[in-house]
């Protein structure tokens, strides 16, 4: 499928305008059923039989690779796209529609979206293109994420897709743990992303969404061997155990501090939880001898606010193990942006061994988001200047999450 000839998508007006083109509803009803139990390695098929029932003429599925570098087609015989670099990127990093010439039609480049997660992109292809082929167009692509995201966390084969490297055994046990990058409400959006893809050991990110409240994670388990790797995981569970049961962010974090001290008494780790109500704006944090958050309010970042006396990291046994964790309290503005990091992306350093640093980091993601870039985007972007800065060989995993709070989404 071509991509020459791009159209913005509010110029469509000078496309193809024809008679419109008749819904198959009974055979698109059969497919749709079908798709209950196909197979993964049947959706590319499965896709192209979904738009001629819907008058469309073929679709092809992209799912971003896990570094979100490349968007890799379900069509194992076409070449991969670069998501910096081509129309399905574009409709990828701005989750927008994007239509592009062919030498026989249009295609209908599409995001796919599960929430608030990017998936990758639809390419659809069409002899011409108006309002109902567009609408048609859309609704395959919500109907096609919604069927990867049921079937990707059974499937090996789209999980391999996904990869251009070989992944350490410590890195693939850890990565079963993690949530996807972005998860939010009408309210709230949390977004995070981890490097080095492959061979990460000790850090890890977590949100979830509970009602109207956001609960984020970060962590860094010391070393990294898959005892690291061990260590993070007993911790995701024991505070998903405990937010599942109801408890309070001081429940939460005594549940990590027992389940560590319990099975895993030889180590620990540092991080930082909190706890947002997306009604109120009431932030609650807990650090664990972790570098404290970020708030970054009108385009600058708040020195100091979230700052807190020091406590022992988590995990923590016999005399060291603290008595009771202090949970600390503040109320976020509309439009508040929390950050969350560990070490390694502060401490990259470049050939001459100048450190990427605390003002770079928060530059870039300020400088980001008043370009108007997703807040999913401007980590994917930050992460990758992060690797380029250290000519991609990071010497500490590096994880980064951030979440907004904007009550005005409604």
């Amino acid at each position: 499928m071509g991509t020459e000839g791009v159209i913005p998508v509010s110029d469509q007006a000078h496309a193809s305008a024809g008679p419109d083109t008749a819904v198959d509803e009974s055979r698109l009803e059969e497919l749709i059923i079908e798709a209950q139990t196909a197979l993964p390695f049947e959706l590319p098929a499965l896709a192209n039989r979904c738009a001629s029932a819907l008058g469309l003429d073929a679709a092809l599925i992209y799912l971003v690779d896990l570094q979100q570098q490349l968007l890799i087609p379900l069509d194992e015989a076409m070449e991969p796209l670069p998501v910096d670099r081509s129309s399905a990127g574009w409709a990828y990093r701005t989750v927008s529609p994007r239509v592009a010439e062919a030498d026989d039609g249009m295609i209908v480049w599409l995001p796919l979206v599960d929430g608030a997660e990017r998936l990758g992109a639809l390419a659809v292809r069409t002899a011409s293109l108006d309002g109902a082929r567009m609408r048609r167009s859309r609704m395959l692509a919500h109907l096609l994420a919604m069927l990867i995201t049921s079937k990707r966390a059974y499937s090996d084969w789209l999980a391999g897709l996904a990869r251009t490297a070989t992944m350490r055994l410590p890195t693939e046990m850890l990565r079963a743990f993690l949530p996807p990058h972005t998860v939010g409400s009408r309210r709230c959006v949390s977004t995070a992303v981890l490097e080095p893809a492959y061979d990460v050991a000790g850090d890890a990110y977590d949100h979830s969404v509970v009602k109207d409240i956001l609960h984020t994670m970060i962590l860094d388990s010391m070393g990294h061997d898959l005892a690291a790797g061990l260590t993070t995981s007993v911790a995701m569970a024991a505070a998903r155990n405990a937010r599942r049961g109801g408890g309070d962010l001081a429940d939460v974090v005594g549940s990590v501090d027992q389940a560590l001290a319990q099975w895993l008494p030889d180590h620990f780790c540092t991080g930082v939880l909190c706890r947002l109500d997306a009604v109120t704006g009431v932030l609650q944090w807990v650090n664990c001898g972790h570098p404290p958050p970020l708030l970054i309010r009108a385009k600058r970042v708040l020195d100091g606010v979230l700052d807190s006396p020091p406590q022992p990291p988590i995990g923590l046994v016999g005399e060291l193990a603290p008595a009771a964790r202090k949970v600390h309290e503040t109320t976020l503005e509309p439009g508040d942006c929390v950050l969350l990091y560990t070490d390694g992306v502060v401490e990259a350093r470049d050939a001459d061994g100048a450190e990427f640093g605390l003002g770079r980091f928060t530059d870039f993601i300020i400088r980001s988001s008043a370009a108007g870039q997703l807040p999913a985007e401007v980590l994917r972007l930050l992460i990758h200047a992060i690797l380029d800065y250290q000519r991609n060989q990071l010497r500490d995993d590096a994880t980064i999450l951030l979440f907004e709070w904007r009550p005005q989404h409604r």
